[in-house]
């Protein structure tokens, strides 16, 4: 399975920010968007998630060599600011979310094993999702695109504000995530992209170019990386 992207296109105004977004990204790998603030990277996502209509260009999933228009159901989109409904517990989002979805699921199992999986303890289970601590709310935001199991599964610095342990265990988590779709992990932090991703991409004034991992000592590749975070 392949996601593609081909000569995309945004800007505000006289601001170009995505110039020319032209790559394949493809299944069981992890993708490290590497890039400086501002560099258009939650941009680019909410391009993808047609939260926001890009000026030009196209992309869609192939599959078996076949290419199809990406449907709503194939992205799944995990904010760096958790936005969970918390006048719901955490198991009432969660059943929900599962009964709304529940056509398009497979192998539904138990709620407390879904908790269980997620490192949710027994007690917090049954508490107002607004008293959950920030790294709490991400791993339900994170939870529920387990279930619904994307294709293609967005993260915007989803670890950025989490504590030591729990964003290990974040990184454990999306280890075992990849196998059979596409995960794009979005961070200004070059040590967080080359412990956990498989292939680092840079957005850089407005265009996507691979960088390539072999070489990570070198003074071209470390120099390529820097030039891109300080938005040279």
């Amino acid at each position: 399975m392949k996601f593609i992207i081909e000569h995309l296109e945004k800007h505000f105004e006289k601001k170009e920010v995505l110039r020319d977004i032209d790559f394949t990204f493809e299944s069981g790998k992890i993708y490290g968007l590497l890039g400086r603030n501002g560099a258009g990277k939650t941009t680019l996502f909410n391009c993808l998630n047609r939260d926001m209509k890009a000026e030009g260009g196209s992309f869609y999933m192939e599959i078996d060599g076949q290419r199809r228009d990406v449907a709503p159901e194939d992205i799944g989109y995990v904010l760096s600011t958790p936005t969970v409904p918390e006048f719901l517990t955490g198991r009432e989002f969660l059943k929900f979310f599962i009964d709304i979805h529940e056509d398009k699921l497979q192998n539904i199992q138990e709620l407390d094993a879904y908790f269980d999986y997620i490192g949710i303890s027994r007690e917090d289970r049954d508490k107002l999702l607004k008293d959950y601590s920030h790294g709490m709310k991400n791993k339900m935001q994170m939870l529920v695109n387990i279930i619904a199991k994307p294709n293609l599964l967005l993260l915007d610095e989803p670890l950025t504000s989490l504590d030591v342990v729990v964003a290990e265990e974040m990184k454990q988590l999306l280890r075992t995530l990849k196998e059979g779709r596409i995960i794009i992990f979005s961070t200004h932090i070059m040590d967080l992209a080359l412990d956990l991703c498989d292939e680092i991409v840079l957005l850089n004034q407005g265009v996507l170019e691979r960088v390539d991992k072999t070489n990570l000592n070198s003074q071209e590749f470390k120099e390529k990386i820097l030039a891109a975070l300080m938005g040279n």
